[in-house]
């Protein structure tokens, strides 16, 4: 059985490495005749990368994003807050009038449906609001990154690159700063989000 094995792997040790030595070979005849892009035709493939936390630091529409939704935070916050104010401020009242014997059972039950309900109606706007403000997040992000993938078209319109990726720590282990355009695109994003604000 082991030995099997052995000879299995030996075989597709082989195969893998006259499919590496075919590709290589062959790999300068298909980039003569495909068409496409520069860096196809050249036979050159070309990887540039980005810093996604410096596009997050610099980048003016992240700025005004991150701006705006603390500004919305801060609101929903204030709003809860209010809310379960008012809320405390009935409960209070109801506790007090309790203590004093002035409710009736009639009364007390009635308070008890009010303060149910004004708890039901904090918490549905708690929802609520906090939905509304994940809609906006999830929005303005797409429309981020949709403004970083046009200005990347643009940025590559001559093909010098097959591929733009953004640098994430953990998920790439090696790169140089040969292909780093980062600078380039905080200056051209900024620039575009200046003229169309």
């Amino acid at each position: 059985m082991n030995r099997g094995a052995i000879i299995w792997n030996i075989a597709l040790t082989l195969l893998c490495g006259y499919l590496v030595y075919n590709q290589l070979n062959s790999g300068s005849r298909r980039a003569t005749s495909a068409s496409g892009s520069a860096s196809a035709a050249t036979g050159s493939f070309r990887m540039a990368y980005f810093e996604m936390d410096s596009i997050a630091a610099n980048f003016d529409m992240v700025k005004d994003l991150k701006t705006e939704m603390t500004k919305r935070e801060d609101a929903i916050k204030a709003e809860l807050d209010r809310l379960g104010k008012s809320m405390q401020q009935k409960l209070s009242y109801y506790q007090q009038q309790a203590s004093s014997g002035s409710l009736t059972q009639e009364q007390s039950d009635a308070a008890s449906r009010e303060m149910r309900s004004l708890d039901d109606n904090l918490k549905s706007r708690q929802q609520s609001l906090e939905s509304e403000y994940s809609d906006f997040v999830l929005r303005r992000q797409n429309e981020i990154k949709t403004t970083i993938e046009e200005f990347l078209k643009e940025y590559n319109d001559d093909s010098q690159y097959s591929y733009i990726v953004s640098y994430e720590p953990g998920l790439f282990y090696y790169k140089d700063t040969v292909h780093n355009i980062t600078r380039d695109l905080i200056e051209g994003l900024n620039k575009k989000f200046k003229a169309k604000k």
